[in-house]
C-alpha cells in the first residue's frame, strides 16, 4: 500500500538545521555491486582494520550486564569518553550479530574517535548471553529493549542520548523510539541503517535470493538455539531444530512453542514497521537504506507512515548494511551516523 503522505528526501543541499550536511555516498566501481558492499562490511578479513580504528573504544570498553525489569538482564560493553558528561550513542546489532559484531565496532569506534561515549547493547541470546535469561529471544520483545535503554539512561552521565541501530537492531531502534515518552526515555535522535521494515518479505528475500544470505542467518540461528539448549536443557523443543531447511519452516516450528503469537503471520507482523506503525514517532529520526540492499526489500518504504520526525535517505548502492566508501574498507554508514548526531 502507497503511503499517503509524501516522502521528505534529504539530500547534500538541504538546509533543514535539524541536520548536519549530507556526504554523499560515492563508492568507486569495484564496491558497486550489492553483495560485495554486504559480505565486505563483516568479513574477518577486515577486523584487524576495524580493531586498530576503534582501538580507543575497545581499551575503555567495559562490560555491564542491565536490569531491564520483569527480571530480564542484558548485557552491554560501554566506552566513555574522558570528557564527561558528552553525548552518549547506543548502538544495537542485527540479527544473530552481537556487540562485537565487525560492523557495530566500526561504528562504535569511529564515533567514540569523534568524541561520543558509546554503548553497544546485546540483545537477548545474542553474543555471550544465552545464560542470562531463561526464556529464548524473539524479535517482539521490544518492552526489555525499552528496559535496557532506560537503564543505560540512568546509568551513565551524558548530554545528549542518541540511538542507533543496524538491520534488526534499526527496527528495535525505530520501536524504541515509539515507546520511549511513555517510559521516561530522553532520546534526542535515532538513525537507524537498513532497518527491517516488513519481516514477511525479508525472509522471501533470504529465501529466494542469494543462497549465501540464508545459509548464513539459518547456521547462525541454529547454532544459536543449540547454545540456548546447552544452558536450559528443559527447553526440549529446542533438540528438533537440526531437521528443518528453512528459515521460514523453523520460524513456523519456534512461533507457537516460544512466543505469545499463535503463528508466524502474527509474530512476523507484530515487529514490522509498515503500514501505520510509525505515525506516532516524534523523535527525529533517520532510517538509511540502498536501492539494492539483498535482504531488505526497498519497496517496503513505500508502506511505511510519514510522521514530520522521520526522514529516509535512499542510497543507489550499499547492499545490506554495507556502504564500503573506499579501498581502505572505511564504512560510508559510520560517516553518515557521526553528521547525524553531531547535529544539534
Amino acid at each position: 500500500m502507497m503511503s499517503p503522505h509524501p516522502v521528505k528526501w534529504y539530500t547534500p543541499r538541504s538546509r533543514d538545521k535539524k541536520f548536519n550536511p549530507m556526504t554523499p555516498f560515492e563508492p568507486p566501481p569495484l564496491l558497486r555491486n550489492a553483495h560485495t558492499q554486504t559480505i565486505i562490511n563483516s568479513i574477518k578479513l577486515r577486523r584487524p582494520l576495524i580493531h586498530h580504528r576503534a582501538s580507543g573504544m575497545l581499551n575503555v570498553a567495559t562490560s555491564h550486564i542491565l536490569d531491564c525489569g520483569a527480571g530480564v538482564r542484558l548485557m552491554g560493553l560501554y566506552s566513555p569518553k574522558e570528557k564527561n558528561p558528552c553525548d552518549l550513542c547506543i548502538l544495537i546489532h542485527g540479527w544473530e550479530g552481537d556487540a562485537a559484531s565487525s560492523y557495530l565496532e566500526s561504528a562504535a569506534g569511529y564515533l567514540w574517535n569523534l568524541g561520543f561515549s558509546v554503548f553497544r547493547l546485546n540483545l537477548r541470546d545474542h553474543g555471550p548471553t544465552h545464560h542470562l535469561n531463561p526464556a529464548l529471544f524473539h524479535a517482539c520483545r521490544i518492552q526489555e529493549v525499552v528496559g535496557a535503554i532506560k537503564s543505560i539512561q540512568e546509568l551513565f552521565p551524558h548530554r545528549r542520548l542518541l540511538l542507533g541501530g543496524f538491520s534488526l537492531g534499526g527496527n528495535f531502534a525505530l520501536r524504541v523510539g515509539l515507546h520511549a515518552k511513555r517510559a521516561g526515555i530522553h532520546l534526542d535522535r535515532i538513525a537507524a541503517v537498513c532497518p527491517v521494515l516488513n519481516p514477511d518479505h525479508t525472509i522471501t528475500a533470504l529465501e529466494t535470493g542469494f543462497p549465501l544470505y540464508h545459509w548464513h542467518f539459518m547456521r547462525k540461528w541454529q547454532r544459536s538455539l543449540r547454545k540456548k539448549h546447552y544452558y536450559f536443557p528443559e527447553l526440549v523443543d529446542l533438540v528438533e531444530i537440526s531437521q528443518f531447511k528453512s528459515i521460514r519452516a523453523l520460524t513456523d516450528y519456534f512461533v507457537p512453542r516460544y512466543t505469545e503469537y499463535p503463528d508466524a503471520t502474527a509474530y512476523l507482523y507484530g515487529y514490522a514497521v509498515v503500514g501505520n506503525r510509525l505515525a506516532d514517532l516524534q523523535i527525529p529520526s533517520t532510517i538509511i537504506i540502498s536501492q539494492d540492499d539483498p535482504v531488505i526489500p526497498v519497496a517496503d518504504l513505500n508502506d511505511l507512515a510519514r510522521p514530520g520526525c522521520l526522514f529516509i535517505e535512499k542510497q543507489p548502492y550499499g547492499g545490506h548494511c554495507g556502504f564500503i566508501k573506499d579501498m581502505a574498507l572505511n564504512s560510508w554508514a559510520n560517516q553518515r551516523l557521526g553528521e547525524l548526531f553531531s547535529a544539534g
